[in-house]
């Protein structure tokens, strides 16, 4: 096996130290500055290739630079790309039918960003709270998880456990109660008649690739149901087929009453992200309730529709649920003194390493080098998360750099 990039070459240098020196300093990179994209590789500005098992975050599972998707996005780029919602546009009523029949809800409410898709929900659930369910005026509380990752706006590092994400942004907004993830005795201890939603992700990749106990979704779902309590799905990371289902509920046939989606809506070419739900919750929104310039505009519809077509066509989630089943498999079959667990659903895959096998993203940079692009989370979970275009023998190459940096 070749070592890529020991050292970081002059090219490679200068563009690095441009971004230190001009930009804010709120990522810490490897040292790998990518220049193009296909499929499941990405090469380098020296030319390197790389197997990435990032996926952006799970935003280009569809594989990188798909060549249906970036037709429909060259094509309608030379129409219109942006109307604003004070005018109707061609695009937006078959994006929003699509994705409704895709998901199977009545309404969809478009936005750009994951975060500015949870504020939406958040905002769906204390209108319908105060509107629908009788809760009084500026009371509505809303049950979130310890360990989530929902966002990095103000109100949602708010209710975040993770001391790093709100040091220094305060004061936060009320409404929240944070319980532990997959408990629900908590959930239930939680719940009072001001309760308006309990907002949860199927798996919290962020968090360190952790799935709740089997059965949790279902129970959770049905407990918010008969006390009159919105379920709420972060499937940003974990939807459109990530988990090798449509959505990771799916594997409970848990329907949440909001499903939120984002990254990999878009196939990674345009921020895309929306909230489905039927019309006694979304009904809830009138015309200046909410809104955004670049929400719902053609362009960024027009590339979801295809995205979501390559998802169906090319079967994309059924590829997900079997290549994750192999690579799970390879993973957890390896012989490793500094493994502690072998996590993930579909090709969403945490390995977990003892604590006194050092820091993951050790393993990342080193893993690097061989050719493979992977992250840290948590500090000692590496996150797998390949597109779902990827093959056995796109695995298998991967497995023998992977079982050499993990011995």
């Amino acid at each position: 096996m070749s070592i890529i990039g020991e050292t970081v070459t002059t090219k490679s240098a200068h563009l690095i130290e441009l971004e230190k020196k001009w930009g804010a300093q709120n990522y810490k990179p490897l040292d790998v500055v990518l220049t193009r994209g296909e499929g499941v590789w990405v090469e380098d500005v020296e030319g390197n290739r790389y197997l990435d098992c990032l996926s952006a975050y799970s935003a280009v599972s569809q594989g990188h630079c798909h060549p249906r998707i970036l037709a429909a996005m060259q094509a309608q780029a030379g129409r219109i790309t942006l109307t604003s919602r004070a005018f109707y546009n061609d695009q937006l009523g078959p994006f929003v039918q699509e994705l409704c029949e895709f998901g199977g809800y009545e309404k969809a409410l478009p936005m750009n960003s994951g975060a500015e898709a949870v504020e939406t929900a958040i905002k769906a659930a204390r209108k319908w709270a105060y509107t629908v369910k009788g809760v009084p005026d500026d009371q509505a509380e809303i049950i979130v998880c310890a360990g989530n990752f929902h966002g990095r706006t103000t109100t949602i590092v708010g209710f975040s456990s993770e001391e790093q994400y709100r040091s220094g942004f305060g004061p936060f907004t009320p409404g929240f109660k944070l319980i532990p993830y997959g408990d629900m005795e908590a959930l239930a201890a939680a719940i009072t008649p001001n309760t308006a939603a309990f907002l949860v992700e199927p798996i919290q990749g962020e968090g360190g690739v952790v799935t709740p106990p089997p059965g949790f979704l279902t129970e959770a779902a049905e407990l918010c149901r008969r006390q009159n309590v919105l379920f709420i799905a972060d499937e940003i990371q974990t939807g459109l087929g990530r988990t090798g289902a449509r959505f990771a509920c799916d594997h409970e046939d848990v329907r949440p009453d909001i499903i939120i989606l984002g990254k990999a809506l878009s196939g990674g070419f345009y921020p895309v992200s929306a909230i489905l739900a039927d019309a006694e919750i979304m009904d809830v929104f009138l015309p200046g309730d909410h809104g955004s310039t670049f929400g719902g505009n053609p362009l960024g519809a027009v590339i979801a529709r295809e995205a979501l077509a390559v998802l169906r066509d090319e079967d994309l989630i059924g590829n997900a649920a079997r290549m994750g089943e192999y690579f799970i498999d390879r993973l957890s079959d390896m012989a490793s003194p500094h493994v502690h667990e072998v996590r993930g659903k579909g090709l969403l895959i945490g390995v977990d390493l003892l604590p006194e096998a050092g820091a993951a993203r050790d393993y990342c940079e080193r893993l690097r080098q061989l050719g493979i692009l992977a992250k840290d989370t948590h500090k000692t979970v590496i996150r797998f998360a390949p597109p779902l275009v990827i093959t056995r023998p796109d695995i298998d190459w991967a497995m023998e750099r992977i079982a050499y940096v993990l011995a």
